[in-house]
C-alpha cells in the first residue's frame, strides 16, 4: 500500500468555536483514535488533499509534533455546499493488527464482449477488504480483456491468502452484458409505466363519468 508522510500539531483547544476558527484559517481539524489515547490535532487543507481527492488508499506516518504514528484515514465530513473538508478521523495502525479499509477496483483492458456490442457492468468500485497493514494491496486490479458476453467476474474470483473480502461470494464485480437485454428491460419499465397511466386514466375517467351521472340525477330530483 502506498504511504504518506504528514507533519501536524496538536491541538491545544477543542470545541466548536475552535473548530471554526481553525477552519477560518484553511486548517482541517482532526482526531486519532484506536491507540492507546485519542489525540485531537490539525494541519493545513492542502496538506491533506493527496489523500482526500483520489481514490488510492494511504498508510499514513502522522508526525505529531515529533511523536510518529502510522495510522489510516477512516472517515472524512466536507461541507454539504462548498464540498471543502470540514474534519478528518484517522486509525491508528500496527503491524500484527487487522484493519478494514476500502480498496478500489481497477479495471485492465477492453472486455472483448464490449467490442463485440455488450454493455459493461462495473458494479463493485470498492471493495471492502480487511488485512493487516502489510497485506493491504493498492488496488485491486482485474484484467478483462477476455470477458465475453454474459460472463461475469464475482467476489470468489478474486479471494487471496493475504486479504480477506467482507463481501459475499456470488457479489457481482464488473462483467458484460448483452446491450438486448438492457433494451428488453428498458421497454418493459416502460410499457410497466404506461398500463400504470392508462389503468389510471380509465379510473379517472370512470369517477368523471359516475359525478356527471349523480349531478344528472340531482337536476332531475
Amino acid at each position: 500500500m502506498k504511504s504518506l508522510a504528514i507533519s501536524v500539531k496538536k491541538r491545544e483547544n477543542v470545541g466548536k468555536s475552535s473548530s471554526k476558527a481553525l477552519r477560518n484559517q484553511g486548517k482541517v481539524p482532526c482526531v486519532l483514535y484506536g491507540g492507546e489515547k485519542q489525540v485531537s490535532f490539525y494541519a493545513h487543507e492542502n496538506d491533506f488533499r493527496k489523500i482526500v481527492y483520489t481514490s488510492d488508499v494511504f498508510l499514513i506516518d502522522l508526525d505529531i509534533e515529533g511523536t510518529k504514528t502510522r495510522c489510516i484515514m477512516q472517515d472524512i465530513q466536507f461541507h454539504p455546499v462548498t464540498d471543502k473538508i470540514l474534519h478528518i478521523d484517522f486509525l491508528e495502525v500496527f503491524d500484527d493488527k487487522e484493519v478494514t479499509v476500502d480498496i478500489p477496483v481497477v479495471l485492465n483492458g477492453i472486455a472483448v464482449g464490449v467490442r463485440n456490442g455488450g454493455n459493461l457492468l462495473f458494479r463493485r468500485k470498492k471493495i471492502i477488504t480487511r488485512a493487516i497493514p502489510g497485506n493491504l494491496p493498492d488496488a485491486i486490479e482485474i484484467d478483462i480483456s477476455d470477458i465475453r458476453i454474459g460472463q461475469f467476474v464475482y467476489i470468489k474470483d478474486l479471494r487471496s491468502d493475504d486479504y480477506t473480502f467482507l463481501a459475499p461470494d456470488n457479489s457481482v464485480v464488473v462483467g458484460v452484458k448483452t446491450a438486448r437485454a438492457a433494451v428488453e428491460e428498458e421497454i418493459e419499465d416502460e410499457e410497466g409505466e404506461e398500463g400504470a397511466t392508462e389503468e389510471g386514466a380509465t379510473e379517472a375517467e370512470a369517477a368523471e363519468k359516475s359525478a356527471e351521472g349523480s349531478s344528472e340525477e340531482s337536476k332531475e330530483g
